[in-house]
């Protein structure tokens, strides 16, 4: 099967296929570049995998979680703020140039 471009190919993978109520297994993401294919993960909240079984995550790693999620949060909004503004500036730019 010969595809055109990675966004055709990713979207004609299933997402996530379900091999039972406790695990799932993810077809085809993507994570900081790099594809990731067949990778089975928890479907518990508060369950981790790792080494292939599904484990307890200990408080201290939940706390850890959460407050990294938070953190990601506040950052990912400050860099999309930040490219919005330049986008902005950029399409002002054009537009005194074009003269509308």
């Amino acid at each position: 099967m010969e595809t055109n471009s990675f966004a055709e190919f990713i979207s004609e993978a299933p997402r996530v296929k379900s091999i039972s109520s406790r695990i799932r297994r993810v077809k085809v993401r993507v994570r900081g570049g790099k594809v990731q294919r067949n990778v089975k993960t928890s479907n518990v909240q508060g369950f981790t995998f790792r080494g292939g079984r599904l484990t307890r995550m200990s408080a201290t790693e939940k706390r850890h979680r959460k407050m990294g999620a938070r953190r990601a949060k506040i950052k990912r909004r400050a860099s999309k703020a930040r490219a919005l503004i330049k986008r902005r500036r950029s399409l002002r730019r054009l537009h005194a140039l074009m003269g509308h």
